[in-house]
């Protein structure tokens, strides 16, 4: 009954062992590129948290667009592949037995770990902008402040010639 629900989902055509390695094959592969970029995006990442750390925006902004192109790559390999792990998750049991199938499991946890890794310097990264911006709004605030109260000072000590006096020079 398995069989027949797993072969319902591809088609009805029983998957062979040919045709699971080929699928682990393009799988592996897949994830050797996705591993790569995820590499690159880890270590913009910290680059990022750097630049953050720096205030450096021009730098913030070109990384920006670096890992905004990455991802891109990331999705569409995400999306090529969907098929092959679908197959490889739907038989499990008979591609566990074929030769290479070990490191790719390795590889998917590896990626797995890579992404953790740049979740957690990414949190670290908005936590630095978030009380970037906390300062600056302090900052702000302390600047808008401090030009009412100079004002304020301003009009207590030179009065405006124009303006209405309690003591008129004629009378």
């Amino acid at each position: 009954m398995v069989d027949d629900r797993r072969r319902a989902r591809h088609g009805g055509a029983p998957v062979t062992r040919r045709h699971l390695a080929d699928t682990l094959a393009r799988y592996r592969a897949a994830l050797e590129a996705e591993l790569e970029l995820l590499r690159h995006v880890q270590q913009l990442s910290a680059d990022q948290q750097d630049a953050t750390r720096r205030q450096d925006s021009e730098r913030l902004h070109h990384i920006a667009g670096e890992r905004t192109r990455l991802m891109d790559g990331l999705v569409l390999i995400e999306h090529d592949v969907r098929a092959d792990r679908a197959t490889l998750a739907d038989h499990r049991l008979e591609a566990a037995c074929l030769p290479g199938f070990a490191q790719v499991s390795t590889l998917h946890r590896t990626a797995a770990a890579v992404v953790s890794q740049i979740a957690v310097t990414d949190q670290d990264t908005m936590a630095a902008l978030q009380e970037a911006e906390v300062a600056r709004r302090a900052a702000t605030q302390a600047v808008e402040t401090g030009e009412t109260t100079l004002n304020a000072y301003r009009r207590v000590i030179a009065p405006s010639a124009h303006g209405p006096a309690l003591v008129d020079r004629r009378g």
